[in-house]
């Protein structure tokens, strides 16, 4: 299915490292927007819950291979109970509170692909505002204090001439010994 023409393109980071999701994993794209990253990760084959706030930007994709949840994730409980997913997918976004619940949410050995704006980033828009913007080396220590194994991290602007001051983190779950 080509990707909704409505919404950016897939992050490429995100595109990168889903290339070794295996076509039957189960992946949420949280904050999904217009579901950029659940048709990604659906058109290889993957099994993809989405949720967001308005789930009408989701519902106007039309597309019956995504489970398409509309959640406050800032101001409601944590939706999904004891849920868990081969993938958690997080781009522009964040919300500090839910961090615990991503970590929890991914299946043994799964993985979390995170990737958002970081302090620096009030130099070329929004966002703007501290609490929306990861500080250095954020991700490593969730990462760390989750048991989580770094697979790829990275932070600093991006583009040229840089355009953000971005955080990327992809980690997977350890396997239990």
């Amino acid at each position: 299915m080509a990707h909704n023409h409505r919404a950016s393109p897939p992050e490429p980071t995100i595109v990168r490292w889903s290339a070794a999701t295996p076509a039957a994993a189960t992946v949420l794209d949280v904050a999904a927007g217009h579901g950029r990253h659940a048709e990604l990760f659906a058109d290889r084959g993957c099994a993809v819950t989405a949720v967001d706030r308005d789930a009408a930007a989701l519902r106007s994709a039309n597309d019956p291979r995504i489970e398409v949840i509309e959640a406050d994730l800032e101001g409601a409980p944590w939706p999904f109970g004891d849920r868990r997913w081969d993938v958690v997918v997080v781009t522009n976004y964040l919300w500090r509170p839910l961090l615990g619940h991503l970590a929890a949410a991914l299946s043994d050995d799964g993985a979390l692909m995170y990737e958002t704006f970081m302090v620096g980033n009030e130099r070329y828009g929004r966002p703007r505002d501290p609490d929306f913007l990861l500080c250095p080396g954020e991700l490593l220590a969730f990462a760390e204090a989750n048991d989580l194994e770094v697979v790829a991290f990275s932070e600093g602007e991006v583009g040229d001439p840089p355009r953000a001051v971005r955080q990327r983190l992809h980690a997977r779950r350890r396997p239990v010994a």
